[in-house]
């Protein structure tokens, strides 16, 4: 009897484009992100493999599930592949991306970081510093090593199962712990963007922090032009064998020869410390400072101009709900060809942008959200009873066919499952804080920052792939040639079985920390937390902590071109002014800002008093040995926690006696009680403690410490003035400091507990209207004012912490406050 052996000539087809297009989508990743022209090709090469890669395991998994799952005479109802390919494209995928994360990366990673000026020198600094990395991994994985040893004996075998076990455990607890977060971020900002108004208060809520951190970043690196600038001047002594060095570095800065300093919006001048004696070692640290220095104000002028063009696009789609209409006006000739062209009238983009929008984003929160759902869910019970799995459901389509349990559709479902894995992983990555302030920034990310997320973006691949594999049953993995080349080695042992049967469970605890908000509850309750940004943390509260309502009074200054920091580009932009606009709003002019070009920075503040960065200047690690990084690490960390609330008052009844320094004046005059002081509370002398980023609080508490305090008489006066003259009284009364708090804090007797809150009056409606009518009141009078008689007023100070009433008598028709 003949059979008819099916053919894998067109899978292999379907692969080879399939990768092609995976390799074209890496290529626009690449050029999203890096400049493919200045970038070099040591940078370029690695980042493409590991991007590349992970990203065809993608497809490799799906194929090797149906390809396992046939009947080897009967063909097969997707795409397959023979198993000698497979288990050389598994070899292949996996060894080089384990090379790539644990050794090529890492080394090239610290060679673009390194600061030197020569290839060798940088190279013997990126090797230095790796095995000081390597030697930390050996220390946490030695355990391990011994219990293999011990378990299995020392051989080829167990060497190579310990090396896939140990980076397998390592990269499953990152991507579950990454994962956890994603699979409730992705939903939720689903969700919130939503709402319009939601979105817009949100993009104000952050403005304060990120008009701030973009400050601090050219600060700091005004900081290192005028130590650069410093340093040029100087023509003798050891400086004079690095003069060449010196040169480049100050040619790759903008002096002030080149660009106007901010000195005139800073308290101080910058603090240039030049040591006399110059060095190699101190050129490479200052150079290293300088790149990342150049790069952090990059990110930051970056995201702020992505805020701002959120905000306008945001404003005009809300405005837009009275007029119907929303107008984009005529785009830039350096916008690109998507930017350029547009399908929909004012009314259809209106339509689009208000409803359509909005009510598909609710759509696909949904959607993301019963898949967030399946994941956890056959996370969980894939321990107890892998046949309740709903990934196994939909991927095994055909568990009797002799064609195979898995089809077209099942392989098609099955990427897409990894691929919101990955995702939600890799979505978390991106809000994780991390050393060095790495991030990615359109066309202008580091190289060290680059070859930094590439490396976790091949180290959670190979974790997120096997354990997608593990949701399906048993008798459908079990002959898949992935686990038969890394499964059997990761339950190679008791332990490893173990480790993959229990503890992807634990995806639970990041799921609750992020759906309850923990991260914030932590961080308020002990003042130290939150590995992760969450959205919660959002502060409400009022002017001077970065609140909504200041990111909207900075986001409108930037867009009607009062801002401190200049013009965003000269006259580069996305759109420009829309002539009779009925959104009333004007578009900003913006554009992301390369490398090389800086703003105009000789303006006055528009935003929150600067103050002097050096007091806030994080220290960069230098080449110390490893015990003095780690001892730094530490102490660094120690020094940022914040002492709760209930902690800070704790001693404040106890006073230093005299004959240890006590001086009740003194003490008076201090903040912090000596108990927390001793915890590293309170401030010490020559040195300011700065636990938010409150600059107004800041600043007026400086300049009354720095007053002198004498003693006045103090009185008050009290005038009552009522429609009958007779009940008029003026009285004078001494106001004595025992009784300032007592006077400060009066409270005035009203019955009802809403009397003084907004749109609240204490007449009835149509004895108020007559009123206003009858002495031509504005009728705008009661908007945010709250009504106690015909002339006095009380306004209700919106501080979520402390509300009181900013009370005011006036002797004319009241005005809208």
């Amino acid at each position: 009897m003949i059979t008819a052996v099916s053919s894998p000539v067109g899978s292999e087809i379907f692969s080879l484009v399939a990768l092609l297009v995976i390799s074209l989508g890496v290529l626009f990743v690449l050029r999203h992100y890096l400049p493919l022209r200045t970038t070099p090709a040591y940078l370029l090469v690695p980042i493409f493999f590991a991007l590349g890669l992970p990203a065809s395991i993608i497809l490799l998994v799906p194929i090797d599930l149906a390809s396992s799952a046939r009947d080897q005479d009967a063909g097969s109802r997707g795409i397959w592949l023979p198993d000698r390919v497979l288990l050389v494209s598994w070899r292949i995928s996996y060894w080089l991306t384990f090379a790539l994360t644990w050794f090529i990366l890492p080394i090239l990673a610290e060679y673009a970081d390194a600061g030197y000026r020569e290839p060798k020198d940088r190279l013997i600094y990126s090797l230095r510093s790796n095995a000081q990395y390597q030697a930390m991994v050996f220390g946490a994985g030695i355990i391990g090593i011994i219990y293999f040893f011990v378990t299995m004996g020392a051989s080829p075998t167990s060497f190579k199962a310990l090396l896939m076990a140990l980076a397998y455990c390592w990269g499953l607890i990152l991507a579950i712990y990454l994962m956890g977060h994603g699979l409730v971020a992705i939903p939720r900002r689903l969700f919130r963007s939503a709402s319009i108004s939601g979105k817009l208060k949100r993009i104000q809520g952050n403005a304060p922090k990120v008009h701030e951190k973009m400050e601090d970043a050219i600060h700091k690196l005004e900081d290192l032009e005028a130590q650069v600038a410093a340093l040029a001047q100087r023509k003798t002594g050891s400086a004079k064998d690095f003069r060449d060095w010196i040169e480049e570095l100050a040619d790759e800065s903008h002096l002030p020869e080149s660009r106007p300093r901010t000195l005139t919006r800073r308290m101080s001048t910058p603090e240039v410390t030049v040591p006399n004696v110059i060095t190699e070692r101190y050129l490479a640290d200052l150079g290293r400072k300088l790149t990342r220095a150049r790069h952090s104000r990059t990110r930051y002028l970056d995201e702020w101009d992505r805020l701002l063009q959120d905000a306008a696009d945001t404003q005009a789609v809300l405005d837009s709900a009275a007029s119907r209409r929303i107008e984009i006006g005529q785009a830039s000739p350096d916008s690109s060809i998507w930017e350029k062209t547009t399908l929909f009238t004012p009314y259809t983009r209106y339509l689009y942008k208000y409803y359509f929008v909005s009510y598909f984003r609710i759509f696909l929160g949904v959607f993301f959200s019963l898949a967030s759902f399946c994941i956890v869910w056959s996370e969980v019970i894939k321990s107890i009873n892998p046949l309740f799995s709903v990934i196994a459901v939909t991927v095994v389509h055909h568990p009797d066919s002799e064609r195979g349990q898995i089809g077209f559709a099942g392989q098609v479902i099955a990427s897409c499952w990894i691929l919101y894995m990955c995702a939600a992983a890799l979505t978390s990555l991106a809000e994780v804080k991390v050393w060095r302030g790495r991030a990615l920034v359109r066309r202008n990310t580091h190289g060290e920052s680059a070859m930094w997320y590439a490396m976790q973006v091949a180290k959670l691949s190979v974790p997120l792939a096997f354990n997608f594999l593990t949701f399906l049953s048993p008798d459908v993995y079990d002959t898949t040639v992935f686990y038969k080349f890394l499964g059997q080695y990761i339950k190679f042992t008791p332990l490893g079985l173990w480790f993959d049967w229990l503890f992807p469970t634990f995806i639970l605890v990041p799921v609750c920390a992020t759906l309850f908000n923990l991260y914030g509850k932590v961080k308020n309750c002990i003042g130290f937390g939150g590995v992760i940004d969450d959205d919660d943390e959002d502060n409400e509260t009022g002017y001077g902590t970065g609140s909504w309502r200041e990111g909207r009074d900075l986001i409108e200054r930037e867009l009607q071109g009062h801002s401190s920091l200049g013009r965003l580009g000269a006259s580069g932009g996305t759109r420009s002014h829309v002539p009779n606009n009925p959104n009333n709003r004007t578009a900003p002019t913006l554009t992301v800002p390369p490398e090389e070009r800086y703003r105009t920075l000789g303006q006055s503040t528009a935003s929150r008093p600067g103050v002097d960065r050096q007091a806030r200047q994080e220290v960069e690690p230098g080449d110390e040995n490893f015990f003095e990084a780690f001892g730094h690490r530490v102490k660094n960390t120690i020094d940022t926690i914040s002492p709760p609330k209930w902690f800070q008052n704790v001693g404040e009844s106890i006073k230093r006696p005299k004959w240890v320094g006590g001086n009740d004046e003194a003490e008076s005059s201090r903040s912090g009680s000596d108990f927390t002081r001793w915890f590293g509370g309170g401030r010490q002398e020559g040195r300011v403690r700065l636990c938010v980023a409150d600059m107004d609080d800041y600043l007026f508490e400086a300049n009354v410490l720095r007053c002198k305090s004498v003693t006045e008489v103090t009185t008050y006066l009290e005038i009552f003035s009522y429609s009958d003259a007779s009940y008029n009284s003026v009285e004078e009364h001494p106001l004595t400091p025992d009784e300032f708090e007592n006077y400060l804090h009066r409270r005035q007797e009203a019955k009802h507990p809403e009397t003084f809150t907004p749109h609240v009056i204490s007449l009835r409606p149509e004895v108020y209207k007559s009123m206003v009518v009858a002495m031509n009141l504005p009728y705008r009078a009661i908007e945010s004012t709250s009504v106690v008689g015909p002339f006095f007023w009380a306004a209700w100070d919106q501080d979520e912490i402390n509300p009181h009433l900013r009370n005011s008598t006036q002797h004319a028709p009241p005005v809208n406050i």
